[in-house]
This record gives C-alpha cells, sequence and structure tokens, in this order.
C-alpha cells in the first residue's frame, strides 16, 4: 500500500453512481480531499485522498448480488487505510421489501468489528436542503409524505409507506429502532445515550430523525465511535469535523479543485423524476433537444445513429445539445407494458450509453447526465474508473474530472440524482463545467 492510500479516513459505499458523487459533494463541502472510484478498483486508489468513495450500481439489483458488491468493496477500502465506513442510499430510501438497505446494512454490520459499542449502526436519509426530513421515523419530501411525492409512481422502486421503521423492517431480520427527533434536538450525548438503549433493547439499525442541517451536525458528532453509518448524503456533512477533532484531518481550503477540460458539451438524460421532466421542458423551450423513443429503438429503428446526426448539426455550430429519455410517469408505464419493466430500463440505458460512446468520439468531453442508473450507464460506456470531486453545482450535485489511468485527456462530468436540482439546472450545470477549474 502507497503512503497516500494510507491516509485515507472515511471509506464509502454508494449504491448508486449519482449517489455517490452526492455524499463526495458533502465532504468536499467539509474539507475532505475525496476520490469516487467506479466499481471495485484493482490496486490502490489512483490519488492521496481524505475520503474514498466506491460507486457501485447495486440499488435495484438482486438483493445477494449487492451485499456481494458492497462486500467486496468494503474489503477493499479496509485495505487503502479507512478508519470509519459509511453506506450511502438515497435520500427517498429507494428500495423494495426485498431490500437492497436492510441485506447490505446487516452484511457489512457483521462484516466489521465494532470495539466497545456493538454491532449498531443508524438510517437516516434525511437532506434538508433538498427537502428530504425525517420525523418520528416518517419520511417527508417537501411537505408531503414520501409516498405522496411521485416516488410511489418510481418505475423500479415505488415507495407508498413513509414510515422507514416499517420500510427497513420487512428488509431485515435485525430489529429496528428509532432514534426520534426530541432526543436529536438535546445534542450528541443525548443521542448517544439513546444509542446505548437501543442497544440493550436489541436494535442494530435505527432510523434517526432530523429537520435540520444542524440536526445533521448533531447526528454525525454522536457517530464518531460507530464503525458503519448508513444514510444519504446529509448525515455525511458532520463526519469531517470528527476527523478533524481528532487531529487526522488538516484544513483543506482546495479540496475541490479540479483540472480544466476543453472540447464539446452535451447533456444526456434517462430519469423519468418530476424534477427531471421540468428540466428537459425548461431546455426544451429555448435549446436544441433529441428526444429518445424506446419503442422505435424496439423495433429496431436507428435511433442511435439518428441522435448522432442530430448531436453532428449542433456541434457542427459549437451548440451543447440535450439527448433525454425522459418521460411522464403514464409514458413510461406505456413502454414498461409493451416491453417489460426490467427490459424498458435497461433498453433506455443501452441507447444512452451507445450515444455517449459516439459524442465521445465527435470531441464531446462535458457531459452532463441526469439519472442514477442513467448515469451508471454512461460512465460504463465512456470507460471511467475514477473522478475527482470538485465544487458543488446545486445540492447534491457536484463537478467531477474524469482521473486518467493511461495519460487520457479528462473528461468533465455533472452526474445528477433525476430529483435534484432546479428547472434550469441543465443550463447551470453546463457552465459551472466550463469553469470548474477556476
Amino acid at each position: 500500500m502507497t503512503n497516500s492510500t494510507k491516509r485515507a479516513l472515511l471509506g464509502c459505499i454508494a449504491d448508486d453512481f449519482t449517489g455517490a458523487t452526492d455524499l463526495a459533494n458533502m465532504l468536499v463541502r467539509g474539507g475532505m480531499r475525496t476520490v469516487q472510484t467506479i466499481g471495485v478498483p484493482q490496486g490502490d486508489a489512483p490519488l492521496e485522498a481524505d475520503a474514498l468513495v466506491v460507486a457501485l450500481k447495486s440499488r435495484t439489483i438482486a438483493a445477494a448480488d449487492a451485499v456481494k458488491q458492497s462486500l467486496a468493496a468494503l474489503d477493499w477500502l479496509r485495505a487503502q487505510g479507512c478508519r470509519q465506513f459509511f453506506f450511502k442510499y438515497c435520500s427517498t430510501f429507494d428500495s423494495t421489501d426485498a431490500g437492497n438497505i436492510g441485506p447490505v446494512a446487516d452484511a457489512l454490520l457483521d462484516a466489521l468489528p465494532h470495539a466497545n459499542t456493538g454491532a449498531f449502526t443508524i438510517a437516516c436519509p434525511a437532506f434538508p436542503e433538498n427537502g428530504r426530513t425525517i420525523y418520528r421515523g416518517h419520511l417527508f419530501v417537501g411537505d408531503v409524505p414520501l409516498n405522496e411525492s411521485g416516488m410511489e409512481h418510481h418505475p423500479l422502486t415505488p415507495m407508498t409507506d413513509a414510515n422507514l421503521v416499517r420500510v427497513l423492517q420487512r428488509q431485515t431480520a435485525s430489529k429496528v429502532g428509532l432514534v426520534r427527533y426530541d432526543t436529536v434536538a438535546r445534542g450528541p450525548a443525548a443521542v448517544r445515550e439513546s444509542f446505548d438503549a437501543l442497544r440493550r433493547d436489541g436494535v442494530r439499525v435505527a432510523i434517526a430523525d432530523a429537520l435540520s442541517d444542524a440536526d445533521l451536525y448533531t447526528l454525525g458528532e454522536a457517530c464518531a465511535d460507530l464503525a458503519l453509518i448508513t444514510g444519504g448524503s446529509g448525515i455525511a456533512l458532520g463526519l469531517p469535523e470528527n476527523f478533524r477533532q481528532a487531529g487526522l484531518l488538516p484544513e483543506a481550503a482546495d479540496a475541490g479543485k479540479l483540472p480544466s477540460v476543453e472540447g464539446h458539451a452535451a447533456v444526456l438524460a434517462g430519469s423519468a423524476s418530476k424534477a427531471t421532466n421540468a428540466q428537459v421542458a425548461a431546455w426544451c423551450a429555448t435549446r436544441p433537444a433529441f428526444r429518445i423513443d424506446p419503442l422505435a429503438v424496439a423495433r429496431g429503428e436507428p435511433v442511435v445513429d439518428q441522435a448522432l446526426g442530430f448531436a453532428r448539426e449542433q456541434l457542427s455550430h459549437a451548440q451543447a445539445m440535450l439527448i433525454y429519455a425522459t418521460a411522464t410517469p403514464d409514458e413510461v408505464k406505456a413502454v414498461q407494458q409493451a416491453l417489460g419493466v426490467e427490459a424498458a430500463g435497461q433498453l433506455v440505458e443501452r441507447t444512452l450509453a451507445s450515444i455517449a460512446r459516439g459524442l465521445h468520439e465527435l470531441g464531446v468531453r462535458k457531459f452532463v447526465v441526469a439519472g442514477g442508473e442513467t448515469s451508471g450507464a454512461v460512465v460504463q460506456a465512456l470507460d471511467v474508473r475514477a473522478l475527482r470531486i470538485g465544487a458543488q453545482i446545486d445540492p447534491g450535485v457536484p463537478a467531477t474530472a474524469t482521473i486518467a489511468t493511461h495519460g487520457e485527456a479528462p473528461l468533465a462530468l455533472a452526474l445528477k440524482s433525476g430529483n435534484f436540482g432546479g428547472p434550469d439546472f441543465f443550463s447551470k450545470a453546463l457552465r459551472h463545467l466550463d469553469g470548474a477549474a477556476s
């Protein structure tokens, strides 16, 4: 192991690609130099870093496969010398009754030593900056419960219950408890006392209430001695300071510095979320776009070639363009009924991946990608192995740049969860990637 990898303090496992960059964004904001890898690397970390984030594509695969991949990531992170570990999932707790949050959390707990704390962790997907809050164990998105937020229509992980204690308990044989808001409001010492009481009651995983960033800092401080923390990116807000207080993390004003990237720009969107639909509509009102019809792809029509022909025309005028498969919930259901849920999703991912490769051959070096599954497909198509994490574009979305392994020119990427960002996000992200090194 190199000296640089010995400095890694926090090792993170994310269940999708945009979730990984979301988490890495929080850590950079806290002054931790952060490297994100795409999958589990072979060998040591590619750059010196305070935090390492392994991005998996495990959110919607079979639970046994998600566990296997997550344990492989844990083994690699432990080999890099990490002192604490974080399992990151979506702030809307995207999962099914079969998993994968519960099974992965159980496996990671079982695999780690827990010193005097016992095998215990929290589950806190709260992200108040993006409207995700938890009260009495119930997850809210803005002013409505999770199951009324639009997530009940998610094509792969429909969330029909806002009570996270119930949701998680259906996924695990471990006893699930709750750290209530009135406890969090009394500060870190009260939260640690709650942890002790829950352990004595046989609880291994506790949902933690949080209504504000201040609550997340409280929870983060209370979790300083836990071997494993699970949650959304928000709970990571308080973790850098724990290492700083322990004398392990220096101040780092340039934690988010990125190299300059030259080349054309494009936006690829596959998410069907409300936020991405609004972003697509805002772009299409004033700028060029090409819509992918999954049924046309399934019929064998040359959609990829048509999309790349459209791209060539736009690039001849030095214009950024949007290529999207984003659709309304009703349109998504119609495609799923015709092709099957899994087949429809895979078809869209393969199509956008092929388009991404074609765009790269045309000289595109700056990519904004909307949707976790889409982002995973695109970075794999572009053979991206690792990313430097830069400054925040919008809450939960940083600018990133690829780490070249064989002397290639870097790419600039903004990988966005479908639910994140305002209506003007695409244009904003492109402006940010243009100036990311400044």
